[in-house]
């Protein structure tokens, strides 16, 4: 069977380069699965590959969409299969590269696969609830499936909305669309490289990055993308504090500052994240010929 070599970790780690090196010593090319690198408005913030490391190896879904797009998970996992598919009939290994732990998910596991909700249900939903508070969505969740009740966070009204309105739009419990994935019978194997380093090593990686983008002009990209700043796509690390800067919330030191501490919080969420899923070995990412031997011998 085919190969996905999969090099996930937390932001700042060293992701790009490790999948570089990979990619030519395999003769292959690289898929990006960074959720923000996909969007060509957005360059500097996301820490895309340089131009010469794009040059070095083909990379796929790199500058692929415009922040204007709308874009979710389910449509990302479709479009990488499509293009899974052309690329193992060249190469019997592809590199998946990427921080985003649910996007890569998708691709390996496949997700839950649910119906289209009918557009004015959360509507209804969204006016009981502030109406009636967060016991309706609760009593009314307990009524209509008893066994999501059981297994999701009762005190979040979003888990309790999204439950709530499959089970109206389907008559069905939404218990009962939870593990019809989308992926009945994966092309490839998973080979899942998990990167990481020394806490204190990773979060002075991610200062000094946080640096590195200022300098190279992070605070002009941003004010370009002001007036767009609403978008789902610069709800992001970086894009954020520096809104609150140009907006007059805070003061541009204070949001360099929490520039660097939120992408720290973000990185320790995305090991959290991975370590979930036992199926990755860890390395650092200074062990490129460890990976490989390992890669290989998968």
């Amino acid at each position: 069977m085919k190969k996905l070599i999969v090099v996930a970790g937390p932001t700042a780690v060293g992701k790009t380069s490790v999948a570089i090196q990979l990619a030519k010593q395999l003769g292959t090319v690289v898929v990006s699965c960074d959720s923000r690198q996909f969007f060509r408005e957005m360059n500097i913030g996301t820490a895309k590959p340089t131009a010469t490391e794009l040059a070095q190896v083909q990379h796929y879904f790199i500058d692929s969409l415009s922040i204007f797009d709308p874009y979710t998970v389910g449509d990302f996992e479709r479009e990488c299969h499509v293009l899974l598919n052309g690329l193992y009939e060249k190469h019997d290994s592809v590199i998946l590269c990427g921080g985003s732990g649910l996007y890569i998910k998708a691709v390996c596991e496949g997700l839950d696969h649910f119906p289209n909700i009918p557009s004015h249900i959360r509507p209804q939903l969204m006016d009981e609830w502030a109406k009636n508070g967060i016991a309706f969505l609760q009593d009314e969740l307990q009524r209509a499936d008893p066994v999501a009740f059981a297994n999701i966070d009762t005190n979040n009204p979003h888990r309790l909305l999204r439950a709530l309105e499959v089970c109206l739009a389907t008559g069905k419990p939404y218990s009962s669309f939870l593990q019809q994935k989308s992926i009945n019978s994966p092309i490839f194997e998973p080979v899942k490289i998990m990167l990481d380093l020394d806490r204190e090593v990773l979060y002075n990686r991610i200062n000094r990055r946080v640096d590195e983008m200022l300098k190279a002009g992070l605070l002009a990209e941003v004010e370009a993308l002001l007036p767009h700043q609403q978008l789902n796509a610069l709800q992001t690390v970086g894009y954020q504090e520096l809104f609150d800067y140009f907006n007059g919330k805070i003061s541009y030191d204070y949001a360099v500052e929490l520039i660097k501490q939120n992408s720290r919080r973000y990185a320790k969420r995305q090991l959290t994240w991975f370590r979930k899923d036992t199926s990755y070995r860890w390395f650092n990412p200074a062990d490129v010929d460890k990976i490989l031997a390992y890669v290989q011998a998968e």
